[in-house]
């Protein structure tokens, strides 16, 4: 696995959003965002990958990132799955933090100072959708696929799906590709020895568009890389810390 990219110490946060197929949501969330950032004084940037959308999402992704300087469009030729698209944007952001939503607007930008003030306690924090505004299959294929997921990794977090998410620059080398990548961070962050703790967050109506989601990417998906993570998570090495050690000069030989 490569290492993350170097940290920008002049950007203090960076919020990573995935798009695929939402053309009817690019402005409005986007809008919001920005109205909820330029009022923090933190610096930040914000990275908007297009994950092969068919729609024109890339179009309106464009339009944004035209006015507003702190935008970076990633666009993936195809579509390659959210987790690969996280994966992708987590890879390139270059702020200290790292801020995670989803883009059809059920997160609720508001909660991003939540996050970040955490982040100086924490290591990685998580939203937990106490009132959830889904329809009630998906609210209990989350359940199960959360029961299922806990016990295998103890992770301690009850709402994983929550796709609102923080943690400091350093904890993305413990995550690995794979197409379910938000529903196990905080499995692999735990294996890897950060610190995590878990927030309440508002929870919205999706604005337009259509779930993404069905038994495949519940249930199938999620097994499977729950197979692959609980491997990875016990095999993987202990943080240790480490320093270069100075080495004294030579001693001159006399001749």
């Amino acid at each position: 696995m490569s290492a993350s990219t170097p940290s920008d110490p002049a950007i203090e946060y960076s919020v990573v959003i995935p798009f695929y197929n939402e053309e009817t949501n690019v402005i409005p969330v986007l809008a919001e965002l920005k109205a909820v950032l330029d009022r923090d004084p933190r610096t930040y940037e914000v990275i908007l990958v297009n994950d092969g959308s068919s729609d024109g999402t890339l179009n309106q992704l464009k339009a944004v990132g035209s006015t507003w300087p702190a935008a970076r469009i990633i666009n993936l030729v195809q579509n390659a799955g959210q987790g690969a698209a996280l994966f992708t944007g987590i890879k390139k952001a270059l702020g200290r933090n790292v801020i995670l939503l989803d883009g059809d607007g059920q997160n609720d930008p508001g909660d991003i100072a939540e996050a970040l003030r955490l982040l100086g306690r924490y290591e990685f924090v998580v939203g937990h959708r106490v009132h959830r505004h889904d329809d009630l299959q998906r609210r209990l294929m989350s359940q199960f696929a959360n029961h299922i997921r806990r016990i295998f990794t103890n992770d301690g977090v009850s709402d994983t799906g929550c796709g609102l998410k923080g943690f400091r620059r350093e904890v993305s080398d413990a995550f690995i590709p794979m197409q379910t990548l938000y529903s196990f961070m905080p499995a692999l962050a735990k294996a890897a020895r950060f610190s995590i703790a878990e927030f309440p967050v508002n929870h919205r109506p999706r604005r337009s568009g259509v779930a993404k989601y069905n038994l495949r990417v519940f249930l199938w998906r999620p097994a499977v890389d729950l197979l692959g993570v609980c491997w990875f998570s016990r095999r993987r090495s202990r943080r240790v810390a480490a320093e270069e050690v100075a080495m004294a000069p030579a001693e001159e030989v006399s001749k």
